[in-house]
């Protein structure tokens, strides 16, 4: 399955998100393979740090600027592709070769007006109409006060032709030290609140490897 992880907006936390999806899959014994089509290659620089650490699984990422269709559909098994407006002709490909794409959307008003344009995007190419599309609330507001996550959650749903996913990644300082040190986040500090968070995303994209 191709999975496109994908937003307009910079700084939505999509490398983060593709790298532990990653490094969860291979955990589970799956072949997995990204791309990283952003122009910054923070993907491809996390998953260098991860090689030079030594750490285990390894985490295979490819960056093509050419044949993306032929390239993502080469691959068994399955394939992240992480990719950002920056890169606009890339994303148009790679959102019509995807099987599914998820759109994490940080709780801002200013975020679901990107996610509005970046469907708009989505249905000005040719891509298959089957194509699931999903859209969670990442980087979520951690105090139960803080009404801004779940009026995100809402603007969403109103929203045509996307499933929003019950599930949230809270804004917690993990995800940037594990990152930063080429390990997922269940990896650095297993059983915290964050693993057990990101543990029910990824089983809720792919039940099948839970």
């Amino acid at each position: 399955m191709i999975t496109v992880i994908a937003n307009l907006k910079g700084g939505s936390g999509k490398s983060t998100i593709t790298f532990n999806l990653g490094i969860w899959l291979a955990t589970k014994g799956q072949p997995v393979v990204a791309y990283d089509l952003d122009p910054q290659c923070t993907l491809l620089d996390v998953a260098e740090v991860r090689r030079e650490d030594g750490h285990a699984p390894p985490f295979q990422v490819y960056q093509t600027e050419s044949n993306i269709t032929d390239n993502l559909r080469h691959h068994n098994g399955e394939v992240l592709v992480d990719v950002g407006a920056a890169n606009l002709d890339a994303m148009k490909e790679a959102l019509i070769t995807a099987n599914r794409i998820v759109i994490p959307v940080p709780p801002s008003q200013a975020d679901v007006w990107a996610t509005q344009r970046f469907l708009n995007i989505l249905n000005e190419t040719e891509a298959n109409h089957a194509t699931e599309i999903l859209a969670f609330v990442n980087r979520a507001d951690t105090h139960h006060a803080v009404r801004e996550s779940d009026e995100t959650a809402e603007a969403l749903r109103m929203l045509p032709g996307i499933e929003v996913m019950e599930h949230r990644l809270r804004q917690r300082t993990i995800f940037r030290r594990s990152f930063s040190e080429g390990l997922a986040v269940f990896e650095l500090m297993p059983g915290c609140k964050s693993a057990v968070e990101f543990e029910e995303l990824a089983t809720a994209l792919y039940p099948q490897f839970a």
